[in-house]
């Protein structure tokens, strides 16, 4: 059977993580039941201030294939890198995630795992001709616009590097854990860059995307702040790194919003 780590960062999410675990639980089960695949489903929980532990608890009752981890720091970067530290000490196989909110519905996922082949990764696209999309048009404008920005500064063939749902074999999970820098707003985007500028094969491919009620995102401030990071990310990597770092010297309070 191949091997499946699933993991689902989580901030806040008492509200949609009972109906995601239900639904992932279900369908993979199925899975397991054929002898497809082995999998766990490893929530971890970041930051959060809500009853998303009490949910996630409930639920590793009812299934001993989902475990979670809790940490008191927040951010999607650093609970993905954490649940691929956790996961690689047992899987060698493949590990992925995807967020917590269903808007990738289980058997999307499952595409991405039996489209690697003989890739390094898979990550799933709402860019792509036969991809379907459900969301607003303000959602999609800024989807496309910053993709945009990533092409142009950062020369990354995909259509969508921000899609919620990724899976890679265990080369490429390890490869990142040495080299990730945790970009806050820029962390599917470097985790691309650095695969792709190191030699791994990565595969877009399209899949069904669902917008969902309770968004953390934004859409004023945070297309600025990823924007910000994305330049932070394309200097990084060049020959003007030391701009970076002299701006990371710079007093916190004189920062613009701490988005460098």
């Amino acid at each position: 059977m191949q091997k499946v780590s699933i993991i689902i960062p989580a901030y806040n999410e008492e509200k949609r993580i009972g109906n995601t675990l239900e639904e992932y639980s279900n369908y993979f089960n199925s899975l397991n039941k054929n002898k497809t695949i082995d999998y766990e489903i490893i929530v971890v929980i970041n930051g959060t201030t809500d009853n998303t532990e009490k949910v996630v608890i409930d639920y590793e009752k009812l299934n001993n294939k989902i475990k979670h981890l809790n940490f008191k720091k927040g951010g999607k970067g650093f609970a993905i890198i954490e649940g691929f530290k956790y996961a690689l000490e047992k899987n060698k196989g493949l590990i992925g995630f995807v967020d917590a909110d269903m808007a990738t519905p289980p058997e999307e996922f499952h595409k991405l795992v039996k489209s690697i082949k003989n890739n390094n990764g898979v990550i799933a696209s709402r860019g792509l001709k036969d991809s379907y999309v459900k969301t607003s048009f303000s959602r999609k404008l800024t989807n496309r616009g910053f993709n945009l920005v990533v092409r142009s500064l950062l020369f990354l063939p995909f259509s969508d590097t921000q899609c919620g749902a990724k899976i890679f074999d265990h080369k490429a999970i390890d490869f990142l854990i040495t080299n990730m820098s945790f970009t806050q707003w820029a962390f599917d985007i470097e985790m691309l860059y650095l695969l792709v500028n190191n030699n791994f094969k990565i595969k877009e491919v399209p899949t069904k995307w669902i917008d969902k009620q309770g968004s953390k995102i934004n859409l004023t401030k945070v297309p600025i702040k990823m924007f910000l990071s994305v330049v932070r990310l394309r200097l990084t990597y060049s020959p003007f790194k030391f701009i970076v770092r002299l701006y990371d010297k710079i007093p916190e309070k004189l920062k613009f919003h701490h988005t460098l």
